[in-house]
C-alpha cells in the first residue's frame, strides 16, 4: 500500500519560562490548518504524538508532560496598537483533545523572541543594544502581553545570567507585564465573593477563592486537604485518589464560576480552571535539592495543570496568585500573612518565584490593572517538523 510523504512545515522549538513547544508562523501551516477546526486540531495531535496510550509521546514532538506538550501560532496582529497575534494550544497526552481555552504564561515569554526570528516584527525595529518591547494579543483570552525581548547586536539575546526555578541553565531575562488580565467591567471574582464553600458530593466542603486572573483559578487551603503546602509532585502525581479527588473539587468550581453547566464536562475543558492549594511559609526542600527557607517567601502554593501537580508554577496561576494575594481576605492573601501588597514572592516545587500585582477597589468591586513577572526563553530547535500527511484528507 502507498503511502504519501510526510508533511514538511516549518516551525520553532522552544523554551518558555518552564514550559517548551513548538512555535508555528499561521501562514506557514497547510490551509486545511490555519483556520480553528478538526483539521488543525489533528495535524497538531499528530504533531505532538497525542493520543499516546503509553504516555511517552514517542512518536511527536511532546514531552508528555502538561509542561512540554503545546503548540503556538503566530501571527502579525490584524489589532491596533499590537505586533503579535498569539494562540496557545494545550495538547492531552492520551487522548485526542486540544483545549484552546486558555493562554500558557510560560511560553509567552518565547513569542517576543519567535516573532523576531520567524520575522513577524520588522528588523529595522530592532536596536543595536538594550530591549524591544512587543506587545502581544493573546488570542485565547482576549488580552495584552508585553514582553521585553533584550537584543544585542541587533539580534535577540537569549544566554544570560537570569536563574529560573524549574529550569536548570541560565538565560536572558524577559519582563513581561500582563495588562489588565480582567477587563474592569468582568468580575475579578466570578462569584462575587472572595471565598466561597464548595459542596463536592462523595468528597467534602471546602473554603475556596475563585478568581478569574491570568487564568480561571480555584485556590484552596493545603490544611483543608490535609497537605502541608510543601509537597513535590510524587506526594500528589503518584496517588490516584488524591488526583480524582481534585478533578472532582475542580469540576464543581468550574460550574461555580460559570465555565461549565455541569460536573461532567470539566472532561473537555482540562486546561481551564486550574487548581492549587495555599499554605504559610515553611522550609521545604525543591525538587534541585535546594533548600527553600521560609522567611525567602511568603506563602507556599501548588498549583495543579492537566491533571497533575506542576513540576513549577503555570505562568498563568502565577497572575492568578499574584492578584489574589494583593486583594485582603482571599485565601491567598490569607496564607501570605494578610494585609495590602503588591509583590508576592512564594515557594513551589521548583524552588520560589516573585510576582508583582497592581490593584485597586472600587466600591465592592476589585480590579487588577497589571502584573509583572519575569521569565527567559530560547530556541531550542530550528527547521521543519514532519507530520504523516494522512492526518489531512487528501495530504497538503
Amino acid at each position: 500500500m502507498r503511502h504519501p510523504p510526510q508533511l514538511r512545515i516549518p516551525a520553532l522549538y522552544m523554551r518558555g519560562g518552564t514550559s517548551k513547544g513548538v512555535f508555528f508562523r499561521l501562514d506557514d501551516l497547510p490551509p486545511a490548518a490555519q483556520t480553528p477546526g478538526a483539521a488543525r486540531d489533528a495535524l497538531l495531535l499528530r504533531l505532538i504524538g497525542s493520543p499516546d496510550p503509553y504516555g511517552k509521546h514517542t512518536d511527536g514532538m511532546g514531552g508528555a508532560t502538561s509542561s512540554t506538550s503545546k503548540v503556538v501560532i503566530l501571527s502579525r496582529s490584524q489589532r491596533p496598537d499590537h505586533d503579535i497575534d498569539y494562540l496557545f494550544g494545550q495538547v492531552a497526552i492520551d487522548r485526542p483533545f486540544v483545549d484552546w481555552s486558555g493562554n500558557c504564561g510560560n511560553l509567552s515569554a518565547a513569542v517576543g523572541p519567535a516573532a523576531i526570528e520567524m520575522g513577524l516584527i520588522d528588523p529595522r525595529r530592532l536596536p543595536s543594544e538594550g530591549h524591544l518591547e512587543v506587545r502581544i494579543w493573546q488570542a485565547n483570552i482576549g488580552k495584552t502581553i508585553l514582553a521585553r525581548v533584550p537584543v544585542r547586536d541587533g539580534r535577540v539575546q537569549e544566554t544570560g545570567d537570569f536563574r529560573l526555578d524549574g529550569v536548570a541553565f541560565p538565560a536572558a531575562e524577559i519582563p513581561l507585564t500582563f495588562l489588565q488580565p480582567v477587563d474592569p467591567g468582568e468580575p475579578l471574582f466570578p462569584t462575587g465573593r472572595l471565598v466561597d464553600r464548595l459542596e463536592v458530593p462523595r468528597v467534602g466542603r471546602f473554603d475556596a477563592t475563585l478568581i478569574a486572573a491570568g487564568i480561571p483559578t480555584i485556590f484552596l487551603r493545603a490544611a483543608d486537604l490535609g497537605y502541608s503546602g510543601t509537597e513535590l509532585q510524587p506526594a500528589i502525581n503518584g496517588d490516584p485518589e488524591a488526583l480524582a479527588r481534585f478533578e472532582a473539587i475542580r469540576a464543581q468550581g468550574a460550574v461555580r464560576m460559570g465555565l461549565i453547566d455541569e460536573p461532567a464536562q470539566a472532561a473537555q475543558r482540562q486546561h481551564t480552571p486550574k487548581i492549587a492549594f495555599v499554605a504559610p511559609p515553611a522550609d521545604y526542600c525543591a525538587s534541585s535539592g535546594r533548600q527553600v527557607r521560609a522567611e525567602e517567601i511568603d506563602l507556599n502554593v501548588r498549583a495543579l495543570s492537566m491533571g497533575q501537580l506542576h513540576h513549577a508554577m503555570m505562568g498563568t496561576a502565577a497572575v492568578a496568585i499574584a492578584t489574589a494575594a494583593a486583594v485582603p481576605g482571599t485565601l491567598v492573601n490569607e496564607a501570605a500573612g494578610g494585609g495590602e501588597r503588591d509583590s508576592v514572592t512564594f515557594g513551589h516545587p521548583s524552588g520560589t518565584l516573585k510576582v508583582g500585582a497592581r490593584v485597586q477597589q472600587t466600591g465592592d468591586r476589585w480590579e487588577v490593572e497589571a502584573v509583572t513577572m519575569s521569565r527567559s526563553a530560547r530556541v531550542l530547535m530550528e527547521g521543519r517538523v514532519r507530520v504523516p500527511a494522512e492526518v489531512l484528507e487528501g495530504g497538503w
